[in-house]
């Protein structure tokens, strides 16, 4: 299986206090040929009013590495609100993007994150911005992602970076990394998850109509050759069958033979499919399932384990332990939902 994200053991705070760094400042960085997708995604989740989050969210400005007129891919012209002082004031710095794996960082800006960081602003890199991370020195000895066509040039370039290829994002602490352009959003809505809890990111997701928790690494996403329409259509099935009884043992023999593959060619054309072999993606759909119920209802953890394949309460906290460096209980804490008093979430009984 695909790792999972990397999570830390971090309690956040209650929905409707205040975020956790000391200033709730948001900057990303702006430059000429600026990647506009990645610095979308951060205006997406910092830069909008949210009134429904409270006073306490988030406030965001973009700060110009450079002086002059700068330019955005599309044809994008950008006005910031201000230079690299603005990082002094920062709790958190996202850097969307960079011009290029080779293209040298400016020493300026490299200071600039240093001293932030050094001040206890936390920086967050997307995609390629990784590089601007690394060359400031903010990487060195940690874990780290970024695009999978960049973690060989990553690895070259800083050898004193523990580079993992094949995840969505890393949490480092207060040194983020994400993987391509769109795990920038599940980087982004961790770093909510982190800072006001699982319901403020469940909303926010709900806004961008995307997933609160997007499984698996971006392994799944490197060039493979496509399945053929008539196996696709084979396997479909079968994997919806899987997914609906996640308590069974699966044998290869079985599966190819219900799909009419030899055994080499089944697990051939399935991880073509899935990005992973039929053990590994189970793995993920149990524990898909666990953290589901874990964060959406109050059941125990016997029925937790039961209800998502694992059969018993010691194999969940193994492999949550072993994918998620976390246990059940402290991913309940973290990121479960409170309930009304009928059993039905708190937002929902509001409404």
């Amino acid at each position: 299986m695909a790792s999972l994200p990397y999570m830390l053991k971090i309690m956040p705070k209650p929905f409707d206090a205040s975020p956790s760094p000391a200033n709730p400042l948001v900057v990303a960085l702006a430059y000429d040929g600026l990647c506009t997708f990645e610095f979308g995604v951060a205006v997406e989740m910092f830069g909008l009013p949210r009134p429904e989050m409270g006073e306490g969210w988030y406030r965001f400005a973009v700060a110009a590495i450079e002086p002059g007129e700068l330019r955005a891919t599309g044809g994008i012209r950008l006005m910031a609100d201000g230079g690299l002082d603005l990082l002094a004031e920062a709790g958190t710095i996202i850097v969307p993007g960079w011009r290029g794996a080779d293209t040298p960082v400016p020493e300026a800006l490299c200071r600039a994150l240093r001293a932030a960081h050094s001040g206890g602003a936390r920086v967050l890199s997307i995609c390629s911005g990784v590089f601007v991370l690394a060359a400031a020195g903010l990487l060195s000895g940690l874990k780290a992602t970024t695009h999978w066509r960049y973690t060989d040039k990553l690895k070259t370039l800083y050898p004193d970076v523990e580079v993992v290829p094949d995840v969505l994002y890393v949490d480092s602490g207060a040194v983020l990394t994400s993987a391509g352009s769109a795990a920038g959003i599940d980087l982004c809505l961790h770093l909510i998850r982190r800072d006001f809890g699982s319901e403020a990111a469940n909303r926010v997701a709900r806004r961008l109509v995307v997933p609160p928790h997007r499984d698996g690494g971006q392994a799944q996403y490197i060039e493979r050759a496509v399945p053929e329409v008539h196996e696709s259509a084979r396997l479909g099935p079968l994997i919806d069958r899987m997914r609906a009884r996640l308590g069974e043992d699966f044998s290869i023999a079985a599966l190819a033979k219900s799909v009419g593959m030899s055994e080499r060619t089944f697990l051939r054309r399935f991880e073509a499919a899935t990005g992973t072999t039929p053990a590994r993606w189970l793995l993920g759909e149990r524990l898909a399932r666990a953290r589901q119920l874990l964060e959406e209802s109050t059941v125990g953890m016997e029925q937790v384990a039961e209800a998502s394949g694992f059969g018993s309460t010691q194999t969940l906290r193994h492999h949550f332990r072993q994918q998620l460096s976390t246990t059940p209980g402290a991913y309940r804490a973290m990121f479960g939902r409170a309930l009304g008093s009928e059993g039905v979430p708190a937002e929902v009984a509001a409404e």
